[in-house]
């Protein structure tokens, strides 16, 4: 690289909901020189970023479009039920969609979950945005079913939420272009998998380690002679500090 070229950076997206600064941070620790850089989007435009080169790699909700895409599950979100603080649901634990029956439940038009055929009764209008559905449960209109995580983005004080049983999961994914698997997009796929510093891939093998006494037996190599033995094998005299072997009392001559 020449002082005029820019430093290779990579390029992460992320969808509402995720919250990657536990990756970046490790990312920042193992790898200073390279930068990484945030990119927030849609989750229904998601796949389409990716596909078309604006981030590297990128965190999405499935089901996406794999055309093209590799991707990761990493985990599945609890799916809850936004309401007024005052609402009677504050009273139970867990919802169920049977207790949603007689409620209007609104459905964004960037809702994640997939449903086919969402509980409650329908609103008049499809709110736009997961954000103007929050505006219109804190309003009274109805109620929200989403992932936990978008709960907890738009919370407001005058709403909480409870889990909704028996209703569909929202995954997250890691996912990049296959034909783009990069050793950066490598790197932080080990760092999402929780690989450490010295498990990452390429990594040379450890050296063999010596062998042990005995192994050194059968081969025939010499072995230390014991404290007290000498070479040769036979019992030897301590020397005296001049270098001498110690001498016994003479014998009394008859």
């Amino acid at each position: 690289m020449t002082g005029s070229e820019a430093p290779s950076s990579f390029r992460l997206a992320y969808v509402p909901g995720v919250t990657p600064t536990k990756w970046v941070r490790i990312w920042n620790e193992r790898l200073p020189g390279t930068p990484l850089t945030l990119v927030g989007v849609p989750a229904a435009e998601a796949a389409g970023l990716l596909r078309d080169g604006g981030a590297d790699a990128g965190f999405v909700r499935l089901p996406i479009d794999r055309t093209d895409l590799s991707a990761i599950p990493l985990y599945t979100e609890t799916t809850v039920v936004v309401v007024p603080k005052d609402h009677a649901a504050t009273a139970v634990e867990e919802m169920s969609a049977e207790d949603l029956a007689e409620e209007i439940v609104l459905h964004p038009l960037d809702d994640t979950l997939g449903w086919e055929r969402p509980p409650g009764r329908p609103a008049l209008e499809r709110p736009a945005t997961t954000a103007d559905a929050v505006e219109l449960v804190a309003a009274g209109v109805g109620l929200l079913v989403v992932p936990q995580s978008l709960a907890r983005l738009n919370h407001r004080k005058d709403l909480t939420y409870r889990p909704l049983a028996g209703a569909p999961e929202s995954r997250i994914a890691l996912a990049w272009p296959e034909e783009k698997t990069t050793d950066l997009v490598e790197e932080f796929i080990g760092i999402v998998r929780g690989r450490t510093v010295n498990s990452t891939r390429g990594r040379a093998p450890t050296p063999p380690q010596p062998k042990a006494r005995r192994a050194e037996k059968k081969s025939g190599a010499p072995r230390k002679p014991a404290p007290g033995k000498t070479s040769r094998g036979g019992s030897g005299g301590a020397k005296n500090p001049k270098g001498g072997a110690k001498r016994g009392k003479p014998r009394r001559r008859p």
